[in-house]
């Protein structure tokens, strides 16, 4: 690579991510890698925007989980208000709950905070030339989506307690006897998206234990016995 041409290659790139340990870690490793220059950091959503505002930058790399303001929503705005800066998630999680919505907000790029810097590298490129920067379990993912489209989740007619429809399935799975792990991979979330859908549905119910649950599921009539 001429000088020349590692200069036309360079993206500005502004991270966005929380945890000040993982910010300063990610803006470390670019700064050690040819083609990006990071030119601001990010503890929250809100932060990310003020910084496209000021500095313009070709990319954002954001994480989803932050105060304030999250990703999703940081994405939302700046696709809105600055079209020409494209966003990356780098997050920890690669759940349908969060992938989703960041593509709909906007995100040219998902990638998980397992990437190797090459790899967060190439996405950053990809965006700013107009294609996707998609991890390759992503692309999978999207694809296994696509090809084989899951029913939606309906909950009836009307879920007790203002439950969700994803609330009221993680409770049938929990009647079901299925663990968290168990119902992640039936429902391909990460165990920490089920947690949160305990923790909802626990809150709004009042429930205490997964045997109030299991109860509690017979008794509103969204768990039936299994037939023998």
């Amino acid at each position: 690579m001429t000088e020349g041409e590692g200069a036309a290659a360079a993206a500005r790139v502004v991270v966005a991510d929380d945890q000040t340990v993982v910010r300063e870690g990610i803006v470390m490793l670019l700064g050690l890698l040819p083609g990006v220059e990071v030119v601001g950091a990010a503890g929250d959503g809100d932060e990310a925007v003020k910084l496209v505002a000021e500095l313009d930058p070709d990319v954002v790399l954001m994480d989803l989980r932050m105060p304030r303001c999250d990703g999703v929503e940081a994405t939302r705005r700046i696709r809105a208000e600055h079209p020409r800066t494209q966003v990356v998630v780098l997050t920890t999680f690669a759940d349908d709950d969060s992938l989703f919505p960041a593509l709909r907000a906007g995100a040219r790029g998902y990638l998980t905070k397992d990437a190797g810097g090459d790899e967060i590298v190439r996405a950053v490129h990809s965006v700013v030339s107009g294609d996707a920067g998609l991890s390759p379990s992503i692309q999978r993912r999207l694809l296994e989506r696509l090809s084989d489209p899951e029913p939606p989740q309906r909950a009836p007619a009307e879920a007790p307690d203002g439950l969700t429809a994803r609330e009221t399935e993680v409770l049938r799975l929990i009647s079901e006897g299925l663990s968290n792990q168990e119902i992640a991979e039936r429902l391909h979330v990460s165990t920490a998206t089920v947690k949160t859908h305990i923790n909802n549905l626990f809150a709004k119910t009042g429930l205490k234990d997964r045997a109030q649950a299991v109860r509690y599921a017979y008794a509103k009539g969204l768990a039936r016995p299994s037939a023998g």
